[in-house]
């Protein structure tokens, strides 16, 4: 839709905001209804097709309005230099001087999207105070408006292109002035054409379609580079984008051939191009014959920042749900298509890893198909490595009969996924209705189907790598804790959100006899898979020796011993407890280990002093010397590993003290919801650096237990 703002208040209150601001373009993101998308829905200042790579943004994506939306808070990039270092993705694809704010619309309560608005090139470092205030009360009038109507997606608001609102003229003219004008500009050396911000001509006088070699009638309607095949190179097309994005005049030159160079000047503002051509000062001599007719025509600048910015996606997914879900939320919306299916190549079949638009019968029509099989088009384009067009029922039905009604779809594209001439897998975009595609289209596809297959063929193998961690990880830590008479026990471990999710911090709790207990935590140094095979054995080693009736000093000595003999040039840090069950006397050994928290009966909390030890693996002779305490009833004992409470540049001592004093403040609650509690800033979207690990022996009253 394109046209002004009229009558609706959210497309006036944008053309508002662009106003009071400033700023030369601008967009509104809403949150859709049922996913975590934001969809484009108003736009002015900016060509649809440019923000077409950002017309559905993942909320978690890394760039600026996702980031404004997710965090709450106005994203700022004064320029260039600051887009590239912030939003890399951004960057590539949008390769021009401008300014750029994001900002929420909502609150954290009820997030309705985000405002995009971008300043011409030369825009201060950073936003004036007066610039601020207006972002802040446009975002303040617009979430009020969308408060009123549901959000894209649903039923009544079915998510779709968004509205493209054209600020109005800065006059009127009338009859006479309008032909004064033409007249003016037909008096002028050289030619005078205009453009919208489409890039389709508008005016062409006499003297620019002379110099064009074109009818006027012809060039109207139309961009130059579709009309003048000499002009289809995309240097040309990207000083339009530049002019466009940036607010500054360009200029380049070309030559019409055989030998005619011409300068092209273009002078940009809200409403679109004008332009003056005129003979070149400079004869580069006669250009080298067009492409002829059927031979690939160049891709459009457009085309090229396209790929780039979903290539520069992909690098980002990390496992196959990701890849899946780029192609969904970003790949099918920029061309497009209404159907998706991804298929994965092992075992000689072609297994189904992600699909939209698809009806249920059609995907299980092909999910498994062997890479034999005759009857499939995705077969057919891995088997000769090329993807196969599909315009039309017609051709589909000649090579696949009964593909149309099985899918409901008209037309297809279907890329093979092959890397280093293995297969990958396939994808197929498809159209429910007949569908062209264009030399252009087909080579941008083409290019994208060998960047989806590298992206898939790592995601596949980081997924394998992952799924190995968790399967080596599940099988070192205890599948469950013992009960333990007079005791509630609780355990969590949590990966490193880095590398392959897998350390070397571990917890054991340990029956030892009929009144004794022992627990243990321990941290190996690193986070791969040797540190879990040596957290392993230093976990195997310490149940060894405590089940063989060791004292806690000797249980550390003992497996110091094996570990440092072992030489596997690491080290870990433990903390052995050993408890008596009838006389609750705990006597504690330390190995270069954070020191245990006990909460006490009132709920003030004491970190325990453990006599220090050096940590096991690094000298055979190491002695280890213990400490006993009693744990009184309704006390809670903490053991954990230094990734709770590790921040970089804070004094490891005060990380402990605010452990200790979130155990102070915590609820009396049983030990399961206190680790939670304790654990609640661990989440999956905090940047762990390394795994955590926490055991809680809550020691129960005499009268009822504490709720778990």
């Amino acid at each position: 839709m394109t046209g002004g703002a009229g009558a609706d208040p959210v497309d006036r209150a944008l053309l508002g905001a662009l106003r009071e601001t400033g700023a030369s373009a601008g967009g509104l993101y809403e949150l859709a209804a049922d996913e975590p998308v934001l969809q484009l829905t108003a736009m002015s200042g900016i060509p649809a097709p440019f923000l077409e790579p950002w017309s559905r943004v993942a909320l978690a994506a890394p760039i600026p309005v996702a980031v404004a939306a997710r965090e709450q808070r106005l994203v700022w990039a004064g320029g260039q230099q600051q887009m590239a270092r912030d939003f890399p993705r951004t960057a590539v694809a949008v390769p021009y001087d401008f300014a750029l704010a994001a900002a929420p619309v909502g609150d954290r309560t009820d997030g309705r999207g985000a405002l995009l608005l971008l300043w011409p090139a030369g825009h201060a470092p950073q936003l004036s105070g007066d610039e601020s205030e207006a972002v802040t009360a446009a975002c303040r009038r617009l979430a009020a408006l969308l408060d009123e109507r549901p959000r894209p997606g649903t039923a009544t608001t079915p998510a779709g292109a968004p509205r493209v609102l054209s600020p109005p003229p800065a006059r009127t003219v009338g009859h006479d002035e309008a032909l004064a004008a033409v007249d003016y500009l037909e008096r002028l050396p050289g030619g005078c054409c205009a453009l919208d911000l489409e890039g389709r001509f508008t005016l062409v006088t006499t003297g620019a379609a002379e110099l064009l070699g074109e009818q006027e009638a012809r060039l109207l309607g139309s961009r130059p580079w579709d009309a003048l095949r000499w002009l289809r190179d995309p240097a040309f097309e990207d000083r339009y984008r530049a002019a466009v994005i940036s607010r500054r005049p360009m200029s380049f030159t070309a030559c019409r051939p055989p030998d005619r160079w011409l300068t092209f000047r273009l002078f940009p503002d809200a409403r679109g191009l004008s332009v003056w051509i005129g003979p070149s000062g400079k004869d580069y001599g006669p250009l080298a014959p067009p492409a002829a007719q059927g031979e690939v025509v160049p891709v459009r600048a457009g085309q090229i920042y396209h790929v780039l910015h979903l290539a520069a996606a992909l690098t980002e997914a990390v496992g196959v749900r990701d890849v899946v879900d780029l192609i969904a939320g970003q790949i099918m919306p920029a061309f497009g298509a209404q159907g998706m299916i991804m298929y994965a190549a092992e075992g000689g079949r072609l297994h189904t890893i992600g699909h939209r638009g698809y009806p249920p019968e059609a995907v299980t029509a092909f999910d498994g198909v062997a890479l034999d099989a005759v009857n499939s088009p995705a077969v057919r384009a891995l088997a000769t490595g090329e993807p196969c067009f599909f315009s039309s029922p017609d051709e589909s039905e000649r090579d696949y009969p009964g593909l149309l009604q099985l899918t409901g779809k008209a037309s297809r594209a279907v890329l093979p996924l092959v890397v280093s001439g293995r297969p990958v897998g396939c994808c197929i975009l498809s159209y429910t209705r007949p569908r062209t595609f264009s030399p252009e289209e087909r080579q941008v596809l083409t290019s994208l189907a060998g960047l989806i297959a590298q992206a898939l063929d790592r995601a596949r193998l980081y997924d394998t790598k992952q799924q190995l961690a968790h399967d080596l990880q599940a099988g070192l830590l205890p599948h469950g804790l013992p009960e333990v008479p007079g005791f509630a026990v609780a355990g969590r471990y949590l990966p490193s959100t880095r590398g392959m999710e897998i350390g070397g911090d571990f917890y054991d709790l340990i029956r030892l006899d009929a009144g004794h207990v022992a627990a243990v935590i321990g941290d190996v140094q690193g986070h791969n898979a040797t540190a879990a095979a040596f957290m392993g054995q230093a976990r195997t080693a310490v149940r060894a020796y405590a089940t063989a009736g060791a004292s806690p000093g000797e249980v550390l000595a003992r497996t110091n011993r094996l570990l440092t003999d072992l030489d596997p040039e690491l080290f870990t840090s433990c903390l052995y407890v050993r408890i008596d069950l009838r006389t609750r006397r705990a006597c504690l050994a330390g190995a270069g280990h954070p020191p245990p928290i006990l909460r006490h009966p009132d709920r003030h909390t004491s970190v325990l002093h453990v006599p220090p030890g050096l940590l096991l693996g690094i000298d055979r002779d190491a002695r280890y010397s213990a400490t006993e305490i009693t744990l009184p009833p309704n006390s809670v004992l903490a053991l954990y590993t230094d990734g709770l409470v590790e921040t970089p540049g804070v004094d490891p001592e005060r990380s402990v003290a605010d452990l200790a004093g979130r155990l102070n403040d915590a609820p009396p609650l049983g030990p399961e919801r206190l680790a939670d509690a304790l654990l609640e800033n661990q989440d999956a979207d905090t940047d762990r650096q390394d795994d955590v690990a926490l055991l809680l022996l809550s020691v129960l009253p005499v009268g009822p237990a504490i709720p778990v």
